[in-house]
């Protein structure tokens, strides 16, 4: 964050999930800035398993598609859209994260965890009402969520620095300009804190 700029996460609902945006062998693969995909992956293995211990859901989101493309996102856009065959396992999560049988694992086909999917239901029958992001891409897949859940009518703490970019200014102008719009931006370290304290 820049200097002058502050940082708030105030409280956590008694009903908070952790939602994991598309940590999986392929994103993972992709440098990311300004924070590495290693650091992102790490924070958010700590947030999960704090997550775990007080039985909060754990949802991790994937983004998958038919290996021709076919289920993709249709639509014109400037940039580029050439679909290439995806290597075997690149939609897998990533097995830090992996191999707990009570999380919750979605598949999109989007940017966003929402529309498509099944999220929403399997937050609502959980009595979830507040909802603490991570994951890559913080411009694309994580805000694209954010923007989602807000509409839904979460309230939203966004991790920054469990997330990351392709690029850095992308991921500065999600967490200064957009999250703040949409809930509460606070570190790993002040998510857990507040976790302790509101979750003993």
């Amino acid at each position: 964050m820049r200097k002058g700029t502050t940082m708030s996460v105030t409280t956590l609902d008694p009903k908070t999930a952790l939602v994991v945006i598309d940590l999986q062998n392929g994103v993972l693969a992709t440098p990311g800035a300004p924070h590495s995909s290693s650091d992102v992956l790490a924070r958010t293995v700590e947030l999960a398993d704090a997550f775990r211990t007080r039985d909060l859901p754990v949802v991790l989101v994937r983004v998958s598609f038919a290996s021709d493309g076919s289920d993709s996102a249709p639509g014109r856009s400037q940039a580029s859209r050439t679909f290439r065959t995806p290597p075997e396992g690149w939609d897998l999560i990533a097995d830090d994260l992996a191999g707990h049988p009570r999380d919750i694992v979605v598949t999109k086909r989007n940017w966003g965890a929402f529309y498509g999917t099944d999220l929403d239901l399997h937050l609502r029958r959980r009595g979830v009402t507040q909802i603490v992001l991570t994951g890559i891409a913080t411009s694309i897949g994580v805000e694209s969520t954010a923007r989602a859940a807000h509409e839904h009518g979460y309230h939203l703490t966004l991790a920054s620095d469990a997330m990351t970019d392709l690029d850095a200014e992308a991921h500065r102008h999600s967490t200064e300009k957009i999250f703040p719009r949409l809930g509460e931006t606070g570190t790993t370290a002040e998510i857990l804190d507040l976790l302790a304290k509101t979750h003993p």
